[in-house]
């Protein structure tokens, strides 16, 4: 009786210090939004956490972007923002991740889905901004975020260095190259240089 009533008590800490540490679904949707270009902010989808820690729609869009909100339990702050067409290859790797895949597993069995038709990939060139900055330059209470780093990933599945011209590793800071060309995940990567 004893050890359940100290479980029940850890629990309910527990509980209790995740949901603190959950920002507003208000706090969370202005600093998911910081990755979509200025004029699809205001439109995004967005998820994030609820105050159990559970990832949902905290807001539902209007236009063709799809935002993520910061994981709580990470370090540092990272957020992004992608066209809805990439909503199902995205949602598919959360769904992987979370049955406890690893990397190669969820790469191997999008692979798979998306030749056998199981799983669609845009048709189209389809961008990803992803946005990140330190917890020290985070205003938690706010939702602002001072000196982050945008950097941008464009799908374009099963694309080569050769049908696109780009080099397989960039040169120097900001060159567009190919990650995992030949395969459903291809993708232009574009790291600009870091102030």
């Amino acid at each position: 009786m004893k050890m359940t009533f100290f479980c029940l008590i850890a629990l309910s800490f527990t509980l209790e210090v995740s949901a603190q540490n959950i920002p507003s679904a208000d706090v969370q949707i202005k600093t998911a939004v910081l990755a979509a270009p200025s004029e699809k902010q205001a439109g995004a989808k967005v998820y994030g956490y609820a105050t159990d820690g559970s990832f949902t729609i905290i807001r539902n869009g209007t236009n063709d972007f799809v935002c993520l909100a910061d994981d709580p339990k990470k370090e540092d702050i990272s957020v992004s923002c992608y066209q809805s067409d990439l909503d199902a290859f995205m949602e598919r790797g959360r769904v992987l991740s979370k049955e406890g895949k690893n990397a190669k597993a969820i790469f191997d069995t999008r692979e798979k889905e998306v030749k056998d038709g199981t799983l669609l990939m845009p048709k189209q060139p389809s961008t990803l901004y992803v946005l990140s900055g330190s917890k020290d330059n985070y205003d938690n209470a706010t939702g602002a975020l001072k000196n982050s780093y945008l950097r941008y990933v464009i799908y374009i599945p099963f694309a080569t260095a050769e049908s696109t011209g780009l080099a397989l590793k960039p040169d120097m800071p900001g060159m567009p190259w190919i990650m995992d060309p030949g395969t459903h995940r291809a993708h232009i990567m574009i790291n600009p240089a870091k102030p």
